[in-house]
């Protein structure tokens, strides 16, 4: 039996909680829904949910703040939903994990495909493909990354948590070791040639992946940038 994705989405505004409810529940996924943080938080410690639709201006505690604290135990997908276009606010929210950010208004089938295509990038806990699992693990440096679980370890074997972006990103250097990469070929390896991030995404979650990889993230020695070229993994690569 096919188990339907659970989406919960994260809202205060009771139409926009039904609305979405209804439309999302037509297309195949089972929908819990949250007021604010504390319900967000206790169903996610119910249940097993895939992604999280979270609005950033809510009562209490914004979802800026929600989120980040999401992050620091889950790396559970984030799809954020603001009511403001402002660059910054997209940045903010690639910085503290967040996969993906819709402005409102928006159409519902935009939001569809967005939920379609950042499932399928953090799709490895329930449809791990046959290539997936035919790859080894991928060490460097001490690290070792696990393609199929979509898990990074440290070389004490602690648990790294990655966002479903910084793990397709990460994994993009990794297979192309030791090779400069511009902007637009680290979206096409990480996103597919459909994507529809723009170049500072990238310079984002390079940053997010220094502070996890790096002993001194302003003087990075694993993930280096390249003037006028782009971005160069620089540790050797091994396959378990």
């Amino acid at each position: 039996m096919t188990v339907m994705p659970h989406l919960l989405i994260v809202d205060d505004d009771k139409d926009i909680l039904a609305l979405l409810t209804n439309f999302l529940g037509k297309h195949s996924y089972t929908v819990s829904i949250a007021e604010d943080g504390v319900a967000m938080f206790s169903a996610i410690s119910a249940g097993n949910v895939d992604l999280v639709i979270l609005d950033i201006m809510l009562r209490n505690e914004d979802g800026f703040s929600l989120c980040r604290r999401l992050r620091t135990s889950s790396n559970v997908p984030v799809i954020m939903l603001s009511a403001m276009a402002e660059h910054t606010d997209r940045v903010v929210g690639l910085e503290i994990g967040a996969d993906d950010y819709l402005t409102k208004p928006f159409d519902q089938r935009e939001l569809l495909a967005r939920v379609k295509a950042v499932l399928r990038r953090t799709s490895g806990k329930h449809e791990i493909s046959s290539e997936n699992e035919a790859r080894p693990l991928l060490a460097f440096g001490g690290w070792r990354l696990d393609v199929a679980r979509r898990e990074l370890r440290s070389e004490d074997n602690a648990l790294v948590l990655l966002s479903g972006g910084e793990f397709e990103l990460l994994l993009a250097l990794v297979e192309h070791p030791q090779r400069v990469l511009t902007r637009d070929q680290l979206l096409d390896f990480a996103r597919g040639r459909n994507h529809t991030a723009y170049d500072r995404s990238i310079d984002v979650q390079i940053s997010r992946l220094r502070h996890k990889l790096e002993d001194d993230p302003k003087n990075p020695t694993v993930i280096r940038t390249v003037r006028n070229g782009g971005y160069l993994f620089s540790p050797a690569v091994k396959r378990l």
